[in-house]
């Protein structure tokens, strides 16, 4: 059985080699992918340079899980920056805020969030497909924001551009409550 000294002594350990990896790649420009797997490069010449080609959004009722930590890979209960693609061509789409919300294999799976007053366009659209989370460090103009529950995409770990914050168990459970509700 492992002491407590050893387990504490192993623990810091990869904390310092995570700080030195770290330096090394901020001193040198190199940026390696959150998994840091080589995935062969999507094929289709339209979309975004991105891991593996998209295989579509998520159907169904998804295993929504909350397990926001701090690590390497991104968790679901975070906000990141990945490629979101268009609903009707998926070769068409832009960067966005997603808010991660579950797993599916190895794709994780999210919601696009917006920094848009979708009230304004309930007449246009469906209210339900919408859920207002606040403000937040994914919006450099802290504009109030709202998650959309009714579409998740599915985003290759290797795709996360970056990672804003860890997003609070009551915003959390309020989109999870929204997804539920619009999913089938």
């Amino acid at each position: 059985m492992t002491s407590l000294a050893d387990q504490l002594l192993g623990s810091l350990n990869r904390i310092a080699k995570d700080v030195l990896r770290t330096a090394t790649r901020q001193a040198t420009g190199t940026v390696r992918k959150a998994t840091g797997a080589r995935r062969p490069s999507s094929d289709d010449r339209h979309a975004p340079k991105l891991s593996i080609r998209y295989p579509g959004d998520f159907k169904g009722r998804p295993q929504i899980t909350y397990a926001p930590h701090t690590g390497k890979t991104p968790d679901p209960g975070e906000v990141v920056s990945a490629w979101v693609p268009g609903e009707a061509d998926h070769t068409q789409g832009k960067d966005a805020p997603v808010l991660l919300v579950g797993r599916d294999g190895d794709w994780l799976l999210g919601v696009a969030l917006a920094a848009v007053d979708h009230d304004a366009d309930a007449e246009r659209e469906p209210r339900e497909r919408w859920v207002t989370i606040g403000t937040g460090a994914w919006d450099a103009r802290r504009r109030p924001t709202q998650a959309r529950v009714d579409r998740i995409v599915r985003i290759h770990p290797d795709d996360v551009r970056g990672r804003a914050e860890k997003l609070d168990k009551t915003r959390f459970d309020k989109v999870a409550a929204g997804i539920r509700k619009t999913s089938v």
